[in-house]
């Protein structure tokens, strides 16, 4: 009795796998669709009904397979991926595997129509006896579960994924229905090619293609018979078959498929022996397992890529949300074209780490971005650091991967004063009083135009040189090419630094969280605000592209798995500055690699024309060259990447040693950031066309002036009321020596002529001179050998006060 009813459960499983098996068959026999007449028993009769009404027409949606990112030459740069998967058309693996797949899973797979009634048979006693589902699918039902399953994911349906894998005699139907639609639609070679293609295979590794490279690093059509039994073996049960994990199961499970290819002649004895005296620990040629980027040529490049593609405006054909776009690029198969030129990328590269070794000691780090003037094309980016152990590309912004700010960009902040100064129609030839000071003592600007005013300062904003001085009249050339503190800062105060913002902001300066740079005189004039390298060389290509600022941008097209473009927009350009603005500032900033300039003796500008400025930040703990030719715009930073948890500043760079461009006691923009921008530059450009830059109109060269009052030795006041009456305004600037009475006008600045409606400043007479002002010529540091021992060599120099250097 006790037998009978344990039994009970068992043997009705075994009459409805029955009914259910002569329902099928009868169906399929009779075309499909057959009325229930002569079905034995109501059982029958629902079974009929029941496989009559499930859908019947399958279709197979394209498969997730990897994107490819690459460069301008077409070389593979990545491939972004959600599942790893490469498609490939089934001449492209090998006959090994295709023999090993099928002797395993469905020996009779170019024999039956979608259903092996045999193994069906087999499997329903089975599964009655023992109360499990058993399995005896054919190859093309498990196509079409796989499928299923993968469609359910992919449209994030969990529930439609669990379901298309149930275990129960309604799915197992379905599948057999949705089989035979397949095996009537597609031929015996589509339906293995799609199956090879789609199914896991462990490891992270989506279709054959992906696992032969993942295991054996060789592609599918060069897999040997032992690894396509391994591979082969592999799908039954992905994770206990994982050879890295689990050699010795599926090495067992390997010569189990072996031997079944061996009894279906798929290979010879002599053949399956070889394959199995190897062992599988010894088939293996696995890298460990990486990020995206992290398996990228160009890691750092490839990030920049990816978070562009996911969060750039230009991009909303990729989809509306960046989750969206990243699934499209992960699943889609797209191919996506980027600027990268790989020769250019390689010197940029190569460059970089010449001055800052990765992995130094010093806690040094570099960055480079070349982009092309007019286009925005970003055709480089080099970065002296390891990708594995920090992922922050210093050239971007942190949307794109970099830090949340930038880095102060020091005195090449300057050039935006004089861009301010020409469009304001200040002339070429200009000359402003530039105050005495040295790297010991400050000249404290105050007054109106800077304590309380807008983009000024809440007290004397205190600004020195890098040496001694000033003190006199200066021309635009000498205070750019020299990069005089206290000249650009008196400029600023004349243009006044609101506008010179406003400049830097429409030529793309910004700082790396997106915001505008802090709007103070400091900012303004000195560059203690911060941005990045890719912005700031993007600015400077403003000045190379005749006053036309672009967009920076890496992508040049995406393209789908079947040819269709996705729309790319065009990079926003815009005029932003005068042509003849441009021209004119660009023959000024020749002066910083010449005639005594910060970069004197780096190039030569009558052999290639090129224009730049160097930068340094406070404390010497950043360094900066930007530059550009007509064709190519770069800017350099190098600096100290590690903070002090104490304080939050950078340590300084003076005392370090910059690889093969030796040791330095004090570090300035000029002292390595330029040698590695002249460097990068030159081997760029060779081969180049040479392109000479626009001569400054007559008219920008003569400024737009109007003559300026003659107001010597009157007071303050008196020449206050004056200069208004001629349309220009005024502020009390610094006490010079000067033959007039005491507290009366000694002179203005600028003098004799001026921009209409600009501000005039007074210079106050302090008495008669005792002596004249001390002017000393600029020198560049000594470069040392690189001592033993890294220690530093020694020299002259004391620390310089708070603001930005040349």
């Amino acid at each position: 009795m006790d037998g009978r009813a344990q039994n009970f459960p068992a043997v009705l499983r075994l009459l409805l796998g029955f009914v259910v098996l002569s329902t099928v068959a009868g169906l399929l026999l009779a075309g499909i669709a057959v009325p229930a007449i002569g079905a034995s028993g109501q059982a029958a009769k629902s079974g009929v009904d029941f496989f009559n009404d499930l859908p019947s027409d399958f279709e197979v949606s394209p498969l997730a397979q990897q994107s490819k990112i690459v460069d301008a030459k077409n070389h593979v740069i990545a491939n972004p991926y959600d599942e790893n998967r490469i498609i490939v058309p089934l001449n492209k693996i090998s006959k090994n595997m295709r023999n090993a797949q099928i002797a395993i899973e469905d020996a009779r797979f170019y024999e039956h129509g979608g259903l092996d009634l045999r193994g069906f048979t087999r499997a329903v006693v089975s599964n009655a006896q023992g109360g499990d589902v058993q399995g005896a699918s054919t190859l093309t039902q498990q196509f079409v579960k796989v499928t299923l399953q993968e469609q359910a994911l992919r449209a994030g349906d969990e529930q439609a994924a669990k379901a298309a894998v149930a275990e129960n005699y309604g799915r197992k139907l379905q599948e057999l229905k949705y089989a035979v639609n397949v095996e009537e639609n597609f031929t015996k070679d589509q339906i293995l090619q799609g199956y090879l293609n789609l199914v896991y295979y462990g490891d992270q590794a989506y279709g054959v293609e992906a696992a032969a490279l993942n295991y054996f690093g060789v592609h599918a059509n060069k897999l040997t018979l032992g690894q396509s039994a391994l591979l082969a073996g592999i799908v039954q049960q992905p994770t206990a078959y994982n050879p890295v994990i689990n050699p010795k199961q599926a090495q067992a499970r390997r010569n189990v498929v072996l031997t079944r290819m061996q009894q279906l002649g798929f290979a010879s004895a002599k053949d399956v022996a070889a394959a199995k005296k190897q062992p599988v620990e010894k088939m293996l040629h696995k890298k460990p397992a990486k990020g995206v980027c992290h398996r990228s040529s160009e890691p750092y490049f490839c990030a920049y890529v990816m978070a562009y593609l996911q969060h750039s405006p230009q991009l909303a054909a990729l989809g509306k949300t960046p989750e969206e776009r990243l699934k499209r690029i992960n699943q889609g198969g797209l191919t996506i074209r980027t600027t990268l030129d790989p020769a250019m990328q390689k010197i940029t590269q190569r460059e970089i780490t010449k001055a800052v070794p990765v992995g130094n000691k010093s806690n040094l780090g570099g960055a480079i971005t070349v982009v092309e003037p007019g286009t925005g094309k970003v055709l480089a980016m080099g970065q002296a650091a390891d990708f594995d152990k920090n992922q922050t590309n210093w050239n971007v912004d942190q949307v794109y991967g970099g830090g949340p700010y930038g880095y102060q960009f020091g005195s090449t902040a300057k050039m935006f004063g004089l861009v301010t100064a020409i469009e304001q129609g200040m002339p070429m030839n200009a000359q402003i009083f530039t105050p005495f000071a040295t790297n010991h003592v400050d000249h404290a600007f105050g007054g109106p135009k800077v304590v309380g005013a807008p983009c000024g300062a809440d007290k004397p904003w205190d600004v020195g040189n890098d040496y001694a001085i000033g003190g006199r009249m200066m021309s635009l050339s000498e205070g750019i090419a020299k990069s005089v503190n206290t000249w650009a800062a008196q400029l600023s105060i004349e243009v006044g630094p609101c506008n010179v913002l406003d400049t830097m902001k429409k030529m793309g300066i910004h700082m790396a969280n997106g915001k505008e740079v802090d709007r103070t005189i400091s900012n303004a004039t000195l560059g203690s605000g911060t941005t990045t390298p890719l912005a700031l060389a993007s600015a400077y290509a403003t000045l190379a592209a005749d006053g036309t600022y672009c967009e920076p941008s890496p992508i040049v097209s995406i393209t789908t798995p079947d040819k269709k473009e996705i729309k790319v927009p065009k990079t926003s350009c815009k005029q932003v500055i005068k042509k003849e603005t441009a021209a004119a500032v660009s023959s000024l900033l020749e002066g910083t690699l010449k005639n005594g300039g910060t970069a004197d003796g780096l190039w030569d500008v009558s052999a290639r024309p090129a224009a730049g400025k160097t930068g340094t930040t406070n404390g010497h703990n950043q360094s900066w060259f930007a530059g550009y030719t007509r064709q190519l715009a770069s800017a350099v930073w190098i600096g100290s990447v590690k903070v002090s948890d104490k304080n939050g500043k950078f340590y300084s760079l003076n005392g370090k040693c910059f690889g093969s461009y030796g040791c330095f006691s004090q570090v300035f923009g000029g002292t390595v950031s330029a040698p590695v921008w002249a460097n990068t530059m030159k081997a760029l450009s060779k081969g180049m066309k040479v392109e000479q830059f626009p001569t400054p109109s007559s008219q920008t060269q003569r400024g737009n002036l109007d003559p300026i009052p003659n107001v010597y030795a009157r007071n303050p006041g008196s020449a206050a009321a004056i200069l208004q009456g001629a349309g220009f305004g005024s502020t009390v600037g610094q006490s010079i020596p000067s033959n007039a009475p005491v507290g009366t006008v000694a002179g203005t600045s600028p003098s004799g002529e001026a921009v209409r409606g600009s501000t005039v400043t007074l210079l106050i007479s302090s008495g008669a001179a005792a002596s004249p002002a001390v002017n000393v010529k600029p020198t560049r540091p000594a470069q040392t050998k690189p001592p033993t021992k890294g220690k530093p060599g020694k020299g002259k120099g004391a620390p310089k006060p708070p603001g930005g250097r040349g």
